[in-house]
């Protein structure tokens, strides 16, 4: 692993014990250009493991509370009207909503009307906001971190299959091993901020290395199974799109990156694969996280099934 990746897996495991594995594929979905989707129980440490990655890159933080009443306009901004103006061009002046940061926590999406969740969209695809017939570009890097809730709870709207593809990567914490739950329970600055890390310019650098890493045809080949084998094979709900083949090639050289190499070998599309792939084979009627506490325990099992059906040296 490299030094600098080293350094942040370990300030991070000082705010989420025990989840190293999770906590390497949220700093691979950062380096990727991605946006990340975490699934779990409320009181998991979701909105904990956000506020410290904005922290140790360095980046302006913004949290935005998902509710049935949240507005588009309570995300996004709104233009204001100054009635003592007399300049017409200055009438209007658009206040900036909470969009406008760099990692931007949606906590509990899924807990809004369909109509806010859309607005999401088009900042996550485009890294732009329109309102009002005016486009305006969002700041970079921009990392959108979401966070939701079961939908077996009350309160609940299952995201559309649409709005799934958008994730880069879906993780889980899950509840923490005894010994790690013990030295959470033992912390005495659970509210300390961590020091930053990387500066900005530094983490566009490692973007960009990312985007550099060397692929041979043999991975692109192994990719191009994977993902033709869910398009053939019926007991996959939705099969891969071309975005979904995209992100994994790009979480595979993130996480070759991240392991201190310039080109991407197997294992590491089979590191990434199941962040990447789970929440996408899934339909919103079994659900991303759906009816029942373990049904996504059955999403990473297709996951893991489409992986173990492919060979990659036969690619």
């Amino acid at each position: 692993m490299r030094p600098e990746i080293k350094t942040i897996q370990h300030a991070l495991s000082e705010k989420i014990i025990g989840k190293e594995h999770q906590l390497k594929l949220a700093v691979a979905c950062l380096l990727a250009n991605g946006h990340l989707l975490i699934e779990d129980l409320p009181g998991m440490g979701k909105t904990t493991l956000s506020h410290a990655l904005s922290q140790v890159f360095g980046l302006k933080y913004a949290r935005i509370q998902f509710t049935s009443d949240l507005l588009p306009s309570d995300m996004l901004g709104v233009n204001i009207f100054h009635a003592n103006e007399v300049d017409p061009d200055k009438k209007f002046s658009f206040k900036h909503g909470p969009i406008f940061s760099q990692v931007v926590l949606a906590d509990e999406l899924n807990r809004a009307s369909p109509k806010t969740q859309s607005a999401l969209l088009e900042a996550m695809e485009e890294r732009q906001v329109s309102v009002d017939g005016t486009t305006y570009p969002l700041p970079s890097p921009f990392f959108v971190i979401a966070t939701q809730n079961p939908s077996y709870q009350s309160g609940t709207y299952a995201l559309p299959e649409s709005q799934l593809d958008r994730f880069f990567m879906r993780i889980s914490l899950g509840y923490p091993a005894w010994e790690a739950e013990k030295a959470m329970l033992m912390q005495k600055n659970i509210g300390a901020t961590l020091n930053q890390i990387i500066r900005e310019d530094d983490l566009k650098a490692m973007q960009q290395q990312v985007v550099e890493t060397h692929v041979s045809d043999a991975i692109l080949h192994y990719i191009l199974n994977l993902v033709n084998e869910s398009r053939q094979n019926p007991i996959y709900p939705n099969p891969l799109s071309p975005r979904a083949s995209r992100a994994l090639l790009q979480g595979a050289k993130s996480w070759a990156f991240i392991s201190g190499r310039d080109y991407v070998i197997p294992e590491d599309v089979q590191a990434i694969f199941i962040a990447v792939t789970a929440h996408r084979l899934a339909s919103s009627q079994s659900g991303s996280l759906a009816t029942t506490p373990n049904s996504h325990l059955h999403n990473e099992s297709l996951s893991q099934q489409l992986l173990d059906s492919i060979d990659p040296i036969a690619a």
